[in-house]
């Protein structure tokens, strides 16, 4: 299984499947409180997302932990057959989150992309597709998932919340009968008038695992959406 890293290549009993990669980035299963360690330390939100259940450690040719990679739920877990009709919860995943050092080469974002692809192709098989969004805030449009060759499906705009530097979704804030969550949105509804709103526009990528799926979308795939330069760059 050329690629694939298994667990007896990392000094354990068994040669289960762990990773994907080469000698030079590898992408590996670690345990969820390392990759929320890694995230809260790294990721612009500062956060974990409480619904991921597949945690990859991104590693580079010094075989130390350079990024991570979360995969779970969509914050409904359930919405995914309103979007690709007969979904069920095991058979779509989402990426959560996923931040990657300064320090690894150029373009590993999409190798470690594809590399997390192939992970759990071999290890989650019912995983039919893959959904993620391209935050606004990160600019880019979301061209890592372009250059994966993930298909765009529009986008939307969502309102999130800043306080003390820290951003929540909307939800939090208007959840009721205590769903707010004990930390992050019972915390924004007591200082709700501190709370900075900021509406952004969120862009939708879908990679189809099982490409028959995509048939099954109640979406139209969109061309990739492009930066428009400003009059400044258009003249240099």
């Amino acid at each position: 299984m050329k690629g694939f890293v298994l667990s007896e290549q990392l000094g354990m009993f068994g040669g289960d499947v762990v990773g994907f990669g080469d000698s030079d980035l590898s992408v590996r299963i670690i345990e969820r409180n390392q990759a929320n360690d890694y995230i809260i330390a790294n990721h612009y939100s500062g956060k974990v997302y409480g619904l991921s259940y597949i945690h990859l450690g991104v590693f580079g040719a010094s075989d130390a932990l350079q990024g991570a990679l979360q995969y779970g739920y969509a914050m409904n877990p359930a919405s995914c057959s309103t979007l690709v009709v007969g979904t069920e919860t095991d058979q779509y995943l989402e990426l959560n989150r996923m931040h990657l050092s300064d320090d690894l080469p150029r373009n590993s974002e999409s190798r470690v992309i594809a590399y997390s692809l192939r992970y759990i192709g071999k290890k989650h098989p019912r995983v039919k597709w893959i959904q993620s969004f391209a935050d606004e805030r990160c600019g880019g449009l979301g061209v890592v998932y372009q250059a994966c060759s993930f298909d765009y499906y529009g986008e939307h705009t969502a309102t999130f919340w800043e306080l003390d530097g820290e951003y929540f979704h909307n939800i939090a804030m208007t959840a009721v009968n205590g769903k707010a969550g004990r930390r992050g949105g019972q915390l924004l509804q007591r200082n709700k008038e501190r709370a900075v709103r900021h509406d952004l526009r969120q862009f939708r990528y879908i990679k189809w695992i099982d490409r028959s799926w995509a048939a099954r979308c109640r979406l139209q795939p969109l061309p990739y959406p492009k930066r428009i330069p400003t009059n400044i760059e258009a003249t240099q």
